[in-house]
């Protein structure tokens, strides 16, 4: 992985953890946390927070751009490039989430922000699924950004939100975790069933430090640990966050591109 990918780390997962925010938080709206309810405080600075982390990745992924000054053209190509498409999701987004934040989080903006932010994590998982890298030409790449949102956004969530909700936010995050463990390790075994760019892809996952550390401690961990104290323990979180780099920095390191043996026999 080149440096020149290391923004592009940091954008998907602060703009996954945004989302999974935004998520969590709806999902807590219309279970009764609305602009009336308890838990309506908690909920604004969560959404606050969500447009933070989103702004911030979005400056993040300037750093990817090799004249990060041409950044505003990157949009003129909605009709053909799913980056063009991605720039426009997110950037609606985050104004989204700053308007139900800035006007009360009701419920049709927050149910905007939730459509919104499914549809910023289907955008990315196309802008990340193009043909010449086969192992991911397909729908993984939406599911393993929304397993990620999902968890991180929980958890995050969990250190904000009040006892009254922690029981929910820890049933969200209990099913993420379960999902992901089965994404992650299922996917790898059906990767060495395909052609020779497919399985060479699943050996450099299977083989890497990094993709076990994302499995382990970013997953299997923090699912025990919640599982055994009921609850979302202070420490899960971070477990999760360590792991997703781990994890993402495998997605961009070791899935192999067709061209990698270019010139070569297989």
């Amino acid at each position: 992985m080149s440096a020149m990918e290391l923004p592009l780390v940091v954008f998907t997962l602060l703009s996954q953890l945004a989302i999974g925010l935004v998520l969590v938080g709806a999902i807590r709206q219309f279970a009764g946390d609305g602009p009336a309810g308890t838990g309506a405080p908690g909920l604004r600075r969560e959404w606050l927070l969500a447009a933070g982390l989103l702004a911030a990745g979005l400056v993040a992924s300037l750093f990817h751009l090799g004249h990060p000054g041409g950044a505003p053209r990157a949009i003129t190509h909605l009709a053909t490039a799913w980056l063009s498409r991605e720039v426009l999701v997110l950037g609606l987004l985050l104004a989204a989430i700053l308007a139900a934040a800035l006007t009360g989080l009701g419920r049709g903006l927050v149910g905007l922000c939730a459509a919104l932010g499914l549809g910023a994590l289907l955008v990315q998982g196309m802008t990340y699924a193009p043909p010449s890298f086969p192992a991911l030409h397909n729908g993984l790449p939406f599911v393993f950004f929304a397993v990620t949102a999902v968890t991180l956004g929980a958890g995050a969530a969990a250190w904000l939100a009040p006892d009254s909700r922690q029981g929910l936010i820890a049933g969200i995050l209990t099913v993420g975790l379960a999902v992901g463990m089965v994404v992650f390790l299922v996917v790898p075994c059906v990767w060495l069933s395909g052609g020779t760019v497919m399985r060479e892809t699943a050996q450099a996952y299977l083989a890497s430090p990094l993709y076990w550390t994302h499995v382990v401690l970013g997953l299997a961990l923090p699912l025990a640990l919640v599982l055994k104290a009921g609850r979302i323990p202070a420490l899960a979180p971070v477990l999760m966050l360590v792991g997703a780099v781990c994890g993402r920095i495998v997605f961009y390191l070791d899935t192999v591109h067709t061209a990698a043996n270019l010139g070569g026999l297989y």
